[in-house]
């Protein structure tokens, strides 16, 4: 994967222009309009992507994903302000495409090379993996709408109007799949007393808003 635009997420030095102003800039082909338009907007893509798929290089390879498809159609972008979104909803795309590639191969079990993956040593003579490891496991068997709603609401703090907004689809829906991946999530560690105190701190308050 081209890694052209190394992940830096500390923000560069950029003229202080609005999202539209960026835009106007990179159609323009000024030099340091892409660096601005990273610097401005990596983090936040970086940070859904690692929170969600619970990987660092992962989150650093699919952001460079992300803004390579958003570069290629920043030029076709009718409002400029709109950028922020844009890039997210271009993100949210990339996110559920792997998430789909990944349930994917875990239903076939195959590797990333399309093997037969070695056999599993047995949990019970395993070494215990930490418990966001274990928690991201979890994760792997919320489907994948479920998921990103869950994200969305506990890992990215919106409110369930927003994530209703940002996946293009009703508050009553969203709120649905994010009470289908607590539920899923909790039932699998009902026999996991320190993570079900951790799921416990997420919240559940859905039900009543």
């Amino acid at each position: 994967m081209s890694r052209s635009l190394p992940v830096q997420l500390v923000v560069q030095h950029e003229p202080v222009l609005d999202d539209s102003a960026l835009v106007h800039a990179f159609v323009a082909h000024e030099d340091w309009a892409p660096r601005a338009i990273w610097d401005r907007h990596a983090p936040m893509v970086y940070r859904l992507l690692k929170r969600a798929l619970g990987s660092q290089l992962d989150a650093e390879d699919f952001t460079q994903e992300v803004f390579l498809r958003a570069f290629s159609k920043i030029p076709s972008l009718r409002d400029g302000n709109a950028l922020r979104s844009f890039i997210y909803s271009i993100a949210l795309r990339t996110l559920k495409w792997e998430l789909r590639r990944r349930r994917v191969r875990k239903i076939l079990r195959l590797t990333d090379t399309g093997r037969l993956p070695d056999i599993a040593v047995d949990a019970d003579h395993a070494e215990r993996p930490n418990d966001i490891r274990i928690y991201y496991k979890l994760l792997d068997h919320v489907s994948v709408n479920a998921r990103t709603a869950f994200v969305l609401r506990h890992l990215e703090g919106m409110q369930l109007q927003d994530v209703a907004v940002t996946l293009g689809v009703s508050t009553a829906t969203a709120k649905r799949w994010v009470a289908t991946a607590t539920k899923q999530i909790s039932r699998l560690v009902d026999d996991d007393v320190e993570l079900s105190s951790s799921l416990g701190r997420l919240g559940g308050s859905d039900a009543h808003e």
